[in-house]
């Protein structure tokens, strides 16, 4: 009788422990799997975080040109047409910023190309 119920707690120690290994086993996969959708989500994050703060620079200094771009106009093209250069006046400064975005896009453009054949 008392080999039998020793042998009995033998096969329990050794369910337990199998069963306690496999669960062991299986969350260290799930722990894994969080890891690197964590880390995955940082690099994203760190990216859209960057363009935005990139594109928001990007504002700013877009605004900054539109405020000389407008002062320039006012202070040298302005006088040189009178009152009536309303018309002229947004005319050129519409044709001096799309001259200036078709160049930059140009640029930037060129750089981007280079970097992706390196």
């Amino acid at each position: 009788m008392g080999q039998k119920f020793s042998l009995e707690i033998g096969i329990w120690k050794f369910l337990a422990y199998t069963i306690i290994n496999m669960a062991k086993e299986k969350t260290k996969g799930v722990h894994n799997k969080i890891k690197k959708e964590a880390q995955k989500f940082k690099k994203q994050f760190s990216s859209q975080l960057l363009k935005l703060v990139t594109s928001g620079f990007g504002l700013v200094a877009a605004l900054a040109w539109n405020e000389l771009i407008k002062e320039f106009i006012k202070i040298y093209i302005q006088p040189f047409f009178g009152q009536s250069s309303g018309f002229v006046s947004l005319l050129i400064y519409a044709l001096f910023v799309t001259l200036l975005a078709v160049f930059v896009t140009y640029q930037l453009s060129k750089i981007a190309r280079k970097e992706k054949e390196e």
